[in-house]
């Protein structure tokens, strides 16, 4: 299913009192639900990964996070800059592979057009790019996180 689709899919659902969505495309699926005002999107691909569910996907968006103790954390911090947000669900990584220097550090330059990360969704690396030149002041998310659509990442001043 493209990604774009499942994009619209979220926006869709919070503009609006639906607490639920499910959608299937011949193997694929997926199901978009409310909980207490958090959104919590999950994926699935065909019905033999439908009992994995709870165990294959990332906690509630950013500015809803589930934990306070992760709300304390990410609120303490201020935001400085243009932030750059995760534009998928998947996984966060700093650097091309394991082993290989990041792609940025804080305090490094970025042209607009640089990689500045990867994440990962359903097994194809998404390379995410500058939007913006400047310098990175804050990279916001541990490599190898759990990350949600339109979490900030990274930050640039």
């Amino acid at each position: 299913m493209d990604i774009r689709k499942v994009k619209k899919l979220i926006e869709l659902l919070e503009e609006s009192d639906i607490d639920e969505l499910e959608i299937k495309e011949g193997e694929e699926s997926v199901r978009i639900s409310r909980h207490s005002s958090q959104a919590r999107a999950a994926y699935a691909a065909g019905a033999a990964a439908a009992p994995a569910l709870p165990h294959s996907f990332a906690p509630p968006p950013a500015p809803a996070p589930q934990p306070a103790a992760e709300s304390s954390s990410r609120s303490a911090p201020s935001i400085n800059g243009h932030v750059i947000k995760s534009p998928m669900v998947g996984t966060f990584y700093r650097s091309p592979s394991p082993g290989s220097p990041s792609f940025v550090e804080t305090g490094q330059h970025v042209k607009v057009g640089d990689v500045v990360c990867i994440v990962e969704a359903m097994k194809m690396m998404n390379q995410i790019e500058a939007d913006k030149a400047g310098v990175v002041e804050a990279i916001l998310i541990e490599d190898g996180q759990p990350v949600e659509f339109d979490q900030p990442l990274i930050t640039i001043v």
